[in-house]
């Protein structure tokens, strides 16, 4: 077996509807592992990417409604910080789940930092929705209370804040050195925590958060990997989601993929950005990039399940149906 690069999302662990209690966020991830576990057992070298978009949204709430009282934080130091305890759940209950199905394996999660361009427009232009769905009255509250920029998606309104390009892993050569060691990573947490490289300083922070499937396709293009999973609510990718013609995509080509893409079949802040990262990873040498629902993990990396994409020009795209 090679290496692979699991991307789980950060509402597969807080549910929308859901307070985000912590022990609701736990049982949720103990149930998001089973993929990880056979996946082990069957001898695949991994590195887990996860998201973080209701937990930080619930981070930057806590923090403005206390900054009377202390400093709130910056974005990029709480992507930092849920990285850290998210990964603390992922880690313990990989850590149960190995003993109790007697897969030898360890479990480590490294707090990440990408490398964005301070430069490029998309580093300052908030285009990443974070937090809970809201309804139009608070979010316009919010908007004026605290200054968020908002955004109408799927099912009401959210916060939006800005989302850099990654364009390397600082920690891409540890992580290579324990997978390939046979130790399952939890890196770039929520995206990974952006820096830029100042020529004076060295690295620093930026406030902003990195989109989780992009940063895992740039990790799996840095440590090698054959293939990219990336977990979410639904079963794959749809042409017309939403409408009375929705299609799932059972497998496409990256040519096929990309022309979909620029012709708007894939949503901008949902879909879009899980199959333009899909593309990148086959494109620049990923041996098959897979999208699936998050209890279909297995399923998909066998091409039982989900959306398939995988090098080549553009064709038809193969329409499958949810299995």
């Amino acid at each position: 077996m090679g290496t692979i690069v699991i991307a789980l999302g950060g509402n597969a662990l807080q549910p929308p509807g859901e307070r985000g209690e912590i022990h609701e966020q736990f049982a949720h991830t103990r149930e998001s592992l089973g993929a990880v576990v056979e996946l082990a057992r069957r001898g695949w070298r991994i590195a887990i990417v996860h998201g973080n978009g209701p937990q930080i949204g619930d981070e930057l709430r806590r923090h403005e409604r206390a900054r009377r009282r202390r400093p709130p934080l910056p974005v990029g130091v709480l992507v930092a910080a849920t990285a850290g305890w998210i990964g603390y759940m992922i880690q313990q209950s990989l850590q149960n789940a190995f003993a109790r199905a007697a897969v030898e394996r360890q479990v480590v999660t490294l707090i990440t930092q990408v490398v964005v361009n301070p430069d490029d427009p998309a580093t300052r232009e908030p285009v990443k929705p974070i937090g809970h769905v809201m309804d139009e009255e608070t979010a316009r509250t919010m908007a004026t209370r605290y200054g968020w920029p908002i955004g109408s998606f799927e099912g009401g309104w959210r916060r939006l804040v800005a989302s850099p390009v990654p364009l390397e892993v600082v920690e891409a050569e540890q992580v290579q050195s324990l997978v390939d060691a046979g130790t399952v990573v939890i890196a770039a947490g929520g995206g990974g925590t952006p820096a830029y490289r100042d020529p004076r300083l060295g690295l620093e922070g930026v406030d902003a958060v990195v989109d989780k499937d992009r940063a895992a396709q740039v990790l799996g293009q840095a440590i090698g990997a054959e293939q990219l999973l990336i977990l979410t609510n639904v079963p794959g990718a749809y042409v017309a989601w939403g409408t009375s013609g929705q299609r799932l995509i059972h497998d496409m080509t990256v040519g096929t993929a990309t022309r979909l893409l620029e012709d708007g079949a894939f949503g901008r802040g949902s879909m879009g950005p899980k199959v333009e990262a899909a593309i990148r990873f086959v494109r620049d040498g990923g041996r098959r990039a897979c999208i699936a629902g998050l209890d279909q993990g297995l399923e998909a990396v066998e091409g039982r399940s989900g959306t398939s994409i995988v090098a080549g020009p553009p064709g038809e795209a193969n329409f499958g149906t949810e299995r």
